[in-house]
């Protein structure tokens, strides 16, 4: 049972959030600041989702050279950078990740 209110208490509390935004849009006036301060957030957060899974395998990081997700990440940015593509740069990222993996 215990289990079972804590993932209602969190789901309510995940919704209330989410709704306080919808219903508040339009009629409260952020602080400019604010609003230029939201448009980092989906960088921040894909950023720490992506950095752990390319530098860390296995709870260590690795910089070394024998990383291959590494390279995969660094080629997908720079595909990323060029193109503004989100699905070429996920395809690609993957296929070059694949392609180091099967050569080294």
């Amino acid at each position: 049972m215990e289990i079972w209110l804590t993932i209602l208490i969190a789901g309510l509390v995940t919704y209330t959030t989410r709704l306080s935004f919808i219903v508040t849009h339009g009629k409260l006036a952020m602080p400019r600041w604010f609003t230029r301060a939201l448009t980092f957030v989906p960088v921040a957060v894909l950023s720490a989702i992506i950095a752990p899974e390319i530098l860390a395998h296995e709870n260590v990081v690795n910089f070394s050279l024998d990383n291959a997700r590494l390279y995969a990440g660094i080629f997908a940015a720079l595909i990323a950078w060029r193109t503004r593509n989100t699905w070429l740069t996920i395809g690609v990222g993957m296929l070059a990740l694949f392609a180091w993996q099967a050569i080294f």
